[in-house]
C-alpha cells in the first residue's frame, strides 16, 4: 500500500502539478496567419443553430469555418444554407451516403482537411461553444515554427445530475493527465472538441490511414501518432476553453467510453504503460486499503496511509479543478474522487456488454 502510494504522488506532485504551478499567459497578437477551423457534423442541425454563430463570430480576422455535412437527414444541410448566406467565410462541404463507401468521423474529418484553404486547422464539433470571441486567437500558429500541434481544454456543460458531476469529473481527470504530460515532454492524446494542426503534418503522415478501421481516434490517435515533445505545446487560457454538451445518459456516455477504450488499444506501448499503471495502482491502492481496514492491527495504518494521501491530493486537484473551470467540484474532491474510481471500474465493466460503437 505504502508503494502504492508513491508512485500515485509521483503522478500527482511530478506530473500534475506541473499543470496547476504552470503560468498562463494570453496569447498576444501575432502574425495572425490565416486559420481554417474544422467541425464534422452529422445530425446536428439544433446544435449548429445554437452553436455555429459563436464560431462564426470570432474576434480573428483572417479564418474561414469548413463544416462538413456527413450524410445528415435531420435539416443540417437546409441550416448550413442559411448560415452561407450570412457568413461569406463559411464553407459546406457534403458528404452523400455511399460516398467510397467509407463511413465514419475520420472521412469526415479527412474532407474537411482537403477542403481547407490554410495551413494551420483548428477542430471543434457541432455541439461546442467557444468560452469567448478571442478562440482563434488564443489557437492561432505559435511563435515557435516548430510547433504543429496545439492541445486544448474542453470542459462540458454543468447540468443537474449525478450522471452529469461525475462525467465532468472524469474529463476533468482525462484533462489533467494529457495536458501534464505534454507539459512534461510526453504527449499522448488530445480532445477533438479543441484542438489544432498543420495542415502538413496530417498529410506527411498519411493522415488515419493507420486506424482508418477504428470507429475512434481522428483526435487521440493522432495526437499518440505525430506529437512530441518539440512540436507540441498546450493552451488552457480561460478564454482558449470549448465548451461542450455532456452525454445526458448512462448508456450513452457508455458508448463513448466504449469507443474511446478501442482506440486506447492502439497508443504507443510506452503510453499503455502509464496509463495502465495510473489505472492499476490506484485500484491496488484502494483494495489493499480497504483490506488492511479488516485488521486490528493494520486499521490505523490503513487510515493514516488514505488520510495523508487525501491530503497532498486535496493541495493539488481542488487547485486544478478552479484552473480548469470546474471550481465549484472542488469542495466535494475526497468523495469525488472516491466515487470517481468506483464508477470508472464498473464503466469498465459495463462497456464489455456495449456492442454499438460507431460515430453517431
Amino acid at each position: 500500500m505504502v508503494f502504492c502510494l508513491l508512485v500515485q504522488l509521483y503522478f500527482s506532485l511530478f506530473v500534475h502539478l506541473k499543470l496547476a504551478n504552470v503560468k498562463i499567459n494570453q496569447v498576444n497578437e501575432q502574425q495572425q496567419q490565416a486559420i481554417s477551423v474544422i467541425i464534422c457534423a452529422r445530425n446536428e442541425a439544433e446544435n449548429l443553430k445554437q452553436f455555429l454563430p459563436h464560431i462564426l463570430s470570432q474576434n480573428y480576422p483572417n479564418f474561414e469555418v469548413i463544416v462538413v455535412n456527413d450524410r445528415s437527414w435531420d435539416g443540417t444541410a437546409d441550416i448550413l444554407e442559411k448560415f452561407e448566406k450570412s457568413f461569406s467565410h463559411l464553407k459546406v462541404v457534403t458528404v452523400a451516403d455511399g460516398d467510397k463507401f467509407i463511413a465514419g468521423k475520420k472521412f469526415a474529418v479527412t474532407m474537411g482537411i482537403k477542403a481547407a484553404s490554410n495551413e494551420w486547422l483548428v477542430f471543434t464539433d457541432a455541439d461546442c461553444e467557444p468560452a469567448s470571441t478571442n478562440w482563434l486567437a488564443e489557437m492561432q500558429p505559435p511563435y515557435n515554427e516548430n510547433t504543429a500541434l496545439l492541445l486544448g481544454y474542453s470542459p462540458y456543460f454543468k447540468r443537474k445530475s449525478l450522471i452529469n458531476v461525475l462525467i465532468r469529473f472524469e474529463t476533468f481527470f482525462t484533462a489533467v493527465n494529457y495536458l501534464s504530460f505534454a507539459l512534461k515532454g510526453m504527449p499522448y492524446m488530445g480532445v477533438g472538441r479543441n484542438m489544432a494542426y498543420k495542415k502538413s503534418l496530417f498529410f506527411k503522415n498519411k493522415g488515419f490511414a493507420a486506424h482508418m478501421h477504428i470507429p475512434s481516434g481522428d483526435d487521440d490517435l493522432f495526437v499518440n501518432a505525430n506529437a512530441n515533445s518539440i512540436n507540441t505545446e498546450i493552451r488552457i487560457h480561460p478564454e482558449s476553453h470549448v465548451w461542450s454538451e455532456p452525454k445526458t445518459s448512462l448508456f450513452a456516455y457508455l458508448r463513448q467510453k466504449k469507443r474511446h477504450f478501442g482506440a486506447g488499444k492502439m497508443y504507443k506501448s510506452k503510453h499503455k504503460f502509464i496509463l495502465s499503471a495510473q489505472i492499476i495502482i490506484q485500484f491496488a491502492f484502494y483494495v489493499l486499503g480497504i483490506t488492511l481496514l479488516f485488521f486490528p492491527s493494520t486499521l490505523y495504518i490503513a487510515l493514516g496511509i488514505f488520510g495523508f494521501s487525501i491530503l497532498i491530493r486535496s493541495f493539488i486537484y481542488p487547485k486544478l479543478l478552479k484552473r480548469l473551470n470546474y471550481g465549484e467540484l472542488r469542495w466535494w474532491f475526497p468523495i469525488l474522487d472516491v466515487i470517481l474510481f468506483v464508477f470508472l471500474v464498473l464503466n469498465g465493466i459495463l462497456s464489455i456488454f456495449v456492442k454499438k460503437v460507431q460515430w453517431k
